[in-house]
C-alpha cells in the first residue's frame, strides 16, 4: 500500500525517525534510493525553498524532478484533479503538490497510484514543520519537553502543522494570536487526543516566557492578499522584536519558514540576531525532503 504525506498526522510516531534519518543524511549517510525514479512537482503557488530543496533532494538520491506550474499542464485549463492524478501516475514515481486547496490535495492523493507529498496547502505544511523540528533537535538535542511558542496567525497552515507535530513529538506548544485568528477546533482536539499540551492566548508580557523556541510566519499568506490591510492592522503588537525575544529563555532559538517581511511579523535584527536559526532551518528543508522521500519508499 502506498504512503502519502498530506498531514503531519501521516508520519505519526515515525516523525523522529524521519528527523534522525535527515540528520544522518546531512552527514552524507544516504544511498541512491531514487535511482531511475522521477518526481512530478505541481506548483499552484510559487516557491523558492520547496522547489529547490525537492529538486536537489531528488537529484542527490539519484532521481529526477520535473517542475510543472499549473499553466504548464492541462490542470490550468480545466482538466480534473482526478484525471491529472491518473495520468501522472502512469509516468512518475511520486508527486509533490503545492496547492491552494487541501480538498484538491486529498483528491489528487485519492486518485494517484503513486505517493503524494503535500508541499503546502491552505491547511498544512508538513514538510516545512519536519524541517523545523529537525532544526530544533539539532540545536536543542531533543524535542520532548521543550516549550514551543508560535506568535502570529494561529489558524494558518504552519500553526496547524506545528500543533499536530508538537503533540506527536512531546513538545509543549503555545499559540499567541488575536482571538479572531485562533486555531480551528479540529487541530486542538486532534492534538489533545494525542496527549498534546497546548495553550492559546493573545499577546501579553508573559507570552514567550520560558520559551525554548519562538516561531512566527507571515501575517499575509498566499491567498490572503485581499485581506492584507486588515491583517496588518489586526496583528499590530504581534511583531517578534528584540524586546519580545529577551523574555524567552536566554538560549531560545528563533524560527521563521521564510520569506520574512521585516518590520511586520519579525524585526530584521531578530532575524539576523543571536537567537535566529532561520538559514539553518532553510537548509534543513533539503535534508528533511530527502528523509521524507526515504520514508515514502522504504
Amino acid at each position: 500500500m502506498k504512503k502519502d504525506l498530506l498531514s503531519v498526522l501521516d508520519v505519526g510516531g515515525e516523525l523522529e525517525k524521519i528527523i534522525d534519518d535527515a540528520i544522518k543524511m546531512k552527514r552524507g549517510e544516504y544511498e541512491k534510493i531514487m535511482e531511475d525514479k522521477v518526481m512530478a512537482m505541481i506548483f499552484e503557488k510559487s516557491s523558492t525553498r520547496t522547489r529547490v530543496s525537492f529538486e536537489v533532494a531528488t537529484q542527490k538520491l539519484g532521481g529526477h524532478a520535473i517542475f510543472l506550474s499549473k499553466n504548464d499542464i492541462q490542470l490550468g485549463r480545466g482538466e480534473t484533479i482526478k484525471d491529472t492524478a491518473k495520468v501522472l501516475s502512469r509516468y512518475v514515481d511520486v508527486i509533490m503538490y503545492r496547492a491552494y486547496s487541501h480538498e484538491n490535495m486529498k483528491e489528487l492523493a485519492k486518485h494517484a497510484s503513486v505517493p503524494v507529498i503535500n508541499g503546502l496547502d491552505n491547511e498544512e505544511h508538513p514538510c516545512q514543520v519536519i524541517a523545523d523540528f529537525l532544526t530544533i533537535k539539532e540545536k536543542k538535542g531533543k524535542l520532548r519537553g521543550l516549550k514551543f511558542v508560535y506568535v502570529g496567525d494561529g489558524n494558518n497552515n504552519m500553526a496547524h502543522s506545528y500543533i499536530l507535530g508538537s503533540a506527536i513529538s512531546g513538545m509543549k506548544i503555545k499559540i499567541v494570536s488575536p482571538k479572531d485568528y485562533w486555531p480551528s477546533s479540529y487541530y486542538i482536539e486532534k492534538a489533545k487526543e494525542m496527549g498534546g499540551e497546548i495553550e492559546i492566548e493573545e499577546m501579553n508580557e508573559y507570552a514567550v516566557k520560558d520559551a525554548d523556541v519562538v516561531a512566527t510566519d507571515t501575517w499575509v499568506s498566499m491567498g490572503d492578499e485581499a485581506e492584507k490591510e486588515k491583517r496588518i492592522k489586526d496583528f499590530q503588537g504581534y511583531t517578534v522584536s528584540k524586546e519580545v525575544m529577551e523574555k524567552a529563555k536566554s538560549d531560545a532559538i528563533f524560527l521563521h519558514c521564510l520569506p520574512a517581511y521585516y518590520g511586520y511579523e519579525v524585526t530584521e535584527d531578530v532575524a539576523y540576531g543571536k537567537h535566529s536559526v532561520i538559514f539553518d532551518e532553510a537548509e534543513n528543508r533539503l535534508w528533511a525532503q530527502m528523509a521524507i522521500l526515504k520514508w515514502l519508499f522504504d
